[in-house]
């Protein structure tokens, strides 16, 4: 493993497989009466978060505490940020304070590149999602939800997603979920195409390793996974589509549309919904619907993550003698 997380497209292939086999690893941990493991006992993790998180940051605090590290939350609203205390000084003070690593989601892209090649702090930086670029550890939950759902929670241990179908769709344009599950799905070897309205798609987007698609309904009979995005009014500054009826008609997933998807095939959704305009509750209640299987599976990751960048590649659980668990 690499000293840092930036990018999803950073992974390798057999990163990307040791990440997910190590999750599968932390997720054993979770059905244990005592939900803790020494691994990153004397080893301290900063959230450093300037932007409102809720899943996140929760999800990143509960990883650090179950593999024994201790935490600190940083917030921007309440500290010296809302005075004007730049990124590097806030760097400076966490580098001084002794952080071994430090999970940063920033609302401008490239914040967390420029933190982990500043020089500014020693300790390892995970990025938790900057500005509309990336969110690698979103990517790595959803496909480690893919592999467990698709492969099977018992036999997916060394394997990818090679050959699976997965269809992306909504607001494309400010998704930073969508571009890291592109990059590292297409890294697992599967098939990912977008479908989008070409106002919510991004200039370049036939650079991607990806196909795309404007229409939903002729995608959805081949896709083993479909993953609906939130339309993000918070970052749009004009009018992208004509009304919210208009794109939940046309984009939206409700029942009559999951019926066209093969038997086996999952619908998921980072979070948080809007409930009636991409996903109405119908689909979102339903068993095949994996949002809250993707916020448990999310501390499993984060751990694995932790656990490579700051406690090595050994074995995670091996501490315990079989039959002790």
């Amino acid at each position: 493993m690499k000293h840092h997380l930036i990018s999803a497209a950073d992974l390798t292939h057999d990163d990307a497989v040791l990440i997910l086999d190590t999750a599968e690893e932390m997720a054993r941990v979770a059905d244990r009466p005592i939900k803790k493991l020494p691994t990153l006992r004397g080893r301290t993790v900063v959230n450093l978060f300037f932007e409102d998180s809720t899943r996140t940051r929760i999800s990143f605090e509960a990883a650090a505490k179950r593999l024994s590290a201790d935490v600190i939350n940083f917030s921007a609203k309440g500290s010296s940020v809302s005075k004007g205390e730049s990124l590097k000084d806030t760097a400076l003070t966490l580098e001084a304070m002794g952080a071994d690593a430090v999970v940063i989601r920033h609302h401008a892209s490239g914040a967390p590149y420029r933190l982990a090649t500043s020089g500014w702090i020693d300790g390892a930086v995970v990025n938790a999602g900057d500005g509309t670029h990336e969110h690698p550890t979103q990517a790595l939950l959803d496909a480690f939800t893919m592999r467990r759902r698709l492969v099977g929670a018992g036999q997916g241990l060394g394997r990818d997603l090679e050959g699976r179908r997965i269809t992306i769709v909504g607001d494309v344009l400010h998704s930073r979920v969508a571009r890291s599950n592109v990059h590292l799905l297409t890294t697992l070897g599967a098939h990912v195409t977008l479908v989008a309205p070409p106002t919510l798609l991004p200039v370049g987007v036939e650079q991607w390793p990806c196909d795309v698609s404007y229409g939903l309904d002729e995608v959805l009979p081949k896709s083993d996974a479909v993953m609906m995005l939130r339309v993000q009014r918070e970052r749009m500054n004009a009018a992208y589509f004509p009304t919210e009826r208009e794109y939940s008609r046309r984009y939206g997933l409700d029942g009559d549309r999951m019926a066209k998807m093969p038997e086996h095939s999952i619908v998921m959704h980072p979070g948080p919904m809007n409930r009636g305009m991409e996903i109405t509750a119908e689909v979102a209640d339903s068993d095949r619907c994996t949002a809250v299987e993707q916020v448990a599976n999310g501390v499993s990751v984060r751990m694995a993550v932790l656990y490579l960048l700051l406690g090595g590649s050994e074995p995670a659980t091996t501490a315990r003698p079989e039959g002790n668990n």
